[in-house]
């Protein structure tokens, strides 16, 4: 399905080393990207790994004016043998297709999705930086492509995957954070785009980063629409409480927070170790609280990019508490380092979690 067109200039072995050395993430690009598209009269066709390039748009494409778009984030690890393995890229299918039906668009099978993932990364294996924590990030997007105005799902689509080096995500090493929570903007409300992994979601929740850095904090996290007191997510990442029982807990997947594959996997690692794992609704008064009476240790947000982060304060309108030491935890570092472990085949994985990307 996907026929490979190689670079006709690919970039040069000493520039790639350069490039390699430390990748800002997000920064560096690998020599090719899939393609794939879709029409009403012929689905899924003219799948190809072709030299990453610009788009050539119309300035009508549905995409620029109703926002149909949807994305994914994912990583290839190097392993310990040097070859490569994929984390759960099976839950990814799954989501971008839930991410598709949401937004009115194709859902692509998950067979397509994985082998545009597994030839990419084959084609561009030697990107992949050789650091103790560096990977290939994976961002497969859908977006709506028919030439037309009008409020309607559109009938043409194009599937694109790009890849880019990436190394540690904290340069440095990992710190904890600080939170700003915002009780003037939310990030999604009750029967809106909140599960699905669209750009929308993304775009709303600047206005509320810009003020948390403009307070001198790192990250936001958002309350729910309708009280504004159950907290929810930061802009990208999924949250999680650490209490002084051993138990963790983190806010259930009412539809208005999106299902991360971190997060889920944090959840059954932590289940398997034998902790109390609550998926419920937390106030920020009982966050407050737990953190000034010690019931609460640790805090940590998680993703794909970052892993975990520890979250050391967090701030609110009018008061400002330090969770724990205002360190990484021990339960946090644990889990971190778990699932660095599994990811870069370093531990068992009890799960089959990995999935090997065939030389």
């Amino acid at each position: 399905m996907f026929a490979l067109e190689r670079h006709p200039t690919p970039v040069s072995i000493e520039d790639r080393a350069a490039r390699l050395v430390d990748p800002v993430f997000g920064r560096v690009f690998t020599d090719h990207m899939a393609v794939l598209f879709y029409n009403e009269e012929q689905g899924w066709h003219d799948g190809r790994i072709t030299a990453r390039a610009p788009l050539t748009m119309d300035p009508a494409s549905a995409v620029l004016h109703y926002a149909q778009e949807i994305f994914e984030g994912m990583k290839a690890y190097r392993q310990e043998d040097d070859s490569v393995s994929l984390f759960r890229p099976r839950a990814n299918a799954e989501r971008f297709r839930a991410s598709a039906r949401r937004m009115a668009m194709p859902e692509l099978p998950d067979e397509l999705f994985l082998q545009s993932i597994h030839e990419l990364v084959k084609t561009d294996r030697d990107w992949i930086p050789t650091s103790a924590e560096g990977s290939l990030y994976l961002r497969p997007f859908m977006i709506a492509s028919e030439v037309f105005l009008g409020v309607k799902p559109a009938a043409q689509y194009i599937y694109m995957v790009l890849a880019s080096s990436v190394g540690a995500y904290w340069k440095g090493g990992a710190r904890a954070v600080s939170l700003w929570v915002s009780h003037d903007y939310t990030r999604a409300g009750a029967g809106g785009t909140g599960a699905a992994k669209c750009g929308g979601n993304y775009a709303t929740s600047l206005v509320a980063q810009q003020e948390a850095i403009r307070r001198g904090y790192d990250q936001v996290v958002f309350l729910d629409a309708a009280e504004r007191r159950w907290i929810e997510e930061l802009g990208g990442m999924n949250i999680f409480f650490v209490f002084d029982d051993g138990s963790i807990q983190t806010p259930p997947l009412t539809g208005t927070i999106l299902p991360g594959i971190t997060r889920d996997s944090i959840l059954r690692l932590a289940r398997d170790e034998g902790m109390v794992v609550r998926e419920e609704m937390y106030s920020i008064e009982q966050w407050r609280d737990d953190a000034a009476s010690g019931r609460l240790v640790e805090s940590f947000a998680c993703g794909t990019a970052a892993v975990v982060t520890p979250i050391g304060r967090a701030a609110g309108p009018g008061y400002e508490f330090t969770i724990g030491s205002g360190a990484t935890g021990q339960t946090t570092q644990r889990i971190l380092d778990t699932l660095n472990a599994i990811q870069r085949g370093r531990a068992p994985d009890p799960h089959g979690w990995r999935e090997p990307v065939l030389a």
